[in-house]
């Protein structure tokens, strides 16, 4: 009987097979690569997670609680201060009632120098917004001039560097005898104080265009107005939101000054108003009003400004 044995192809694969030439001493072995095992990762689907707890305490560490001690460590001088002199200056706790009853009826009218503290707000930022208006007008243009062409920065840079200097307050007199009356006395003083920064810092901004972009528009024969257009607008408009930041915070502190000094409404003139009445813890709320006031319109420029520059825009 013939007996057949089957035998599977992966055994002849399993061990070398002896040849003649090999020797007592194993042959070497190579490893193989071997393909990893594919599984989907398991973060894929899981949620991302929470910030950590010290994340949010190194937050907290560093921007909000730095105000809030220098607002308790204000409150507290103030306390003190009122506490242990005879000034006649009011406690916090006085000051916060006397607020509470002004910001009840802000926007109130009894007669033309009577009217909440909301009507004097408003009626000074219109005067800052006039003559702000005015100076831009009139500043930003001739600041590009005199940055433009040296003939114009040769003229006009000692007549600046005269009248720049010169208190706000010492043009009031002027306003007052050229427009023969308070409002736009007000309003010339505004303007004269706030025309400064923006014709400076324009100018400084147009100086500063690299001359290789001059040299490209001089050769490609552009006329004054691609120059300005093109090259001059984008460049120096981070030097003119600048020049506009400094010239509303002037504008906003020389307003008080001047309503004092020329009266009807505003809240320089209800300061005044409330000395004269030897009411303090109403003159107190109008700082805080005043400050305030001054520090939204800082904030909202340097916002404006970040969305104009390449760089950090610090207040």
């Amino acid at each position: 009987m013939v007996s057949a044995v089957f035998h599977s192809p992966l055994e002849g694969m399993s061990a070398p097979k002896a040849t003649p030439n090999s020797t007592a001493s194993a042959a070497p072995t190579y490893p193989t690569a071997t393909m990893p095992e594919l599984h989907p990762p398991a973060a894929a689907t899981a949620a991302s997670p929470a910030p950590s707890r010290g994340w949010d305490l190194r937050f907290l560490w560093a921007s909000v609680l730095p105000p809030v001690l220098g607002l308790v460590f204000l409150i507290a001088v103030w306390s003190v201060v009122a506490s242990t002199s005879n000034s006649g200056i009011p406690t916090p706790m006085q000051t916060w009632a006397q607020a509470v009853e002004v910001f009840s009826d802000p926007f109130y009218q009894v007669g033309p120098n009577d009217q909440g503290v909301g009507w004097n707000v408003l009626m000074s930022l219109q005067r800052v917004a006039i003559g702000f208006g005015l100076a831009a007008l009139v500043g930003i243009p001739a600041g590009f001039a005199i940055g433009r062409f040296e003939f114009l920065s040769r003229m006009f840079n000692p007549l600046i560097s005269l009248l720049r200097p010169v208190s706000p307050l010492a043009w009031l007199p002027i306003g007052l005898l050229v427009f023969k009356g308070a409002n736009p006395a007000a309003i010339w003083t505004i303007f004269i104080c706030s025309i400064w920064p923006m014709i400076i810092n324009t100018a400084v901004g147009v100086q500063r265009v690299p001359q290789d972009y001059m040299n490209v528009a001089r050769v490609l024969n552009l006329s004054e107005w691609k120059i300005f257009t093109k090259i001059l607008f984008p460049a120096v408009l981070p030097y003119l939101l600048t020049g506009v930041r400094l010239a509303v915070g002037t504008a906003w502190l020389v307003i008080v000054a001047a309503e004092m000094l020329t009266g009807g409404v505003g809240i320089g003139f209800w300061i005044w108003d409330e000395w004269n009445n030897l009411n303090v813890a109403s003159i107190i709320i109008a700082i805080f009003v005043i400050g305030i006031v001054g520090l939204v319109l800082e904030f909202g420029l340097i916002k404006l400004a970040t969305l104009f520059t390449y760089e950090e825009v610090k207040s």
